[in-house]
């Protein structure tokens, strides 16, 4: 059997180990922070595509506020490699999903995100307000948002890091929206699972967690890898699940 894919191996993108090391600092000292339970066999996963090793690795834990924080390393072969990272918020919390994804190959980075979206229609006026005051470095390559990216909220940053120090900007740039975060799941109260504002930021995340179903990509990488049935099950189980109703 394999290992899981190596954050300390030279052939993995810098950025992918440095922001996972920025995502785990993070929510150190959440409130009642604990692992989330989960089926064992999405915790390391073994699979093969077109001849090269597919290989993931889950961590998953939740807090007061969080129902779920997600943390995804993959590599396929020494070729691509990713770094997906959601963060679900509890319904009775007024938080946004925080969403992060890097997409790596041997040419470097070609792909990263980072966003707080709304659940509710706009982001709590505190987190408007802090993002609204960092501002976003300026990067050379902007890329455009997919057709279903209506759920990102206008401080979304998606880009295409062209030098080592635009990956170091986009490193802060997460940690500065993560410390945003942090701080509202630290001073954010719970509203009554049956509150009009509750009922609002459930229904919003089942609107979020199908759009982001509509990214064929992922399915279709994984549907090669493993099955069309076990790709469903991963992704409607484990990379977004709808919440359950509030209770």
């Amino acid at each position: 059997m394999q290992s899981p894919p190596s954050e300390s191996s030279s052939t993995v993108a810098p950025l992918i180990p440095s922001l996972a090391e920025t995502i785990r600092g993070a929510w150190i000292g959440l409130p009642e922070l604990k692992p989330l339970d989960a089926d064992s066999d999405f915790s390391s996963i073994e699979g093969q595509l077109e001849g090269d090793d597919l290989l993931i690795r889950n961590e998953l834990l939740c807090c007061r506020g969080m129902r779920k924080i997600h943390l995804e390393l993959a590599r396929l072969g020494r070729g691509l490699q990713i770094l997906h990272c959601v963060w679900f918020p509890d319904p009775r919390f007024d938080l946004p999903i925080f969403g992060a994804d890097i997409v790596a190959g041997p040419a470097g980075v070609s792909a990263a995100i980072v966003d707080l979206s709304p659940v509710s229609g706009a982001l709590p006026s505190g987190i408007e307000t802090a993002l609204a005051g960092t501002p976003r470095p300026n990067f050379r390559q902007v890329r455009d948002l997919p057709g279903w990216g209506t759920i990102f909220s206008p401080h979304v940053c998606f880009i295409r890091p062209d030098a080592a120090e635009e990956e170091v900007l986009f490193r802060s740039r997460v940690k500065e929206v993560l410390t945003i975060l942090r701080t509202a799941v630290l001073q954010t109260a719970c509203e009554p699972a049956t509150a009009a504002s509750t009922i609002r930021r459930y229904e919003g995340q089942l609107s979020y967690c199908l759009q982001q179903k509509r990214n064929d990509k992922t399915r279709r990488v994984l549907e090669k890898a493993f099955d069309a049935s076990w790709a469903d099950r991963y992704i409607e189980e484990l990379l977004f699940d709808d919440p359950l109703p509030p209770s």
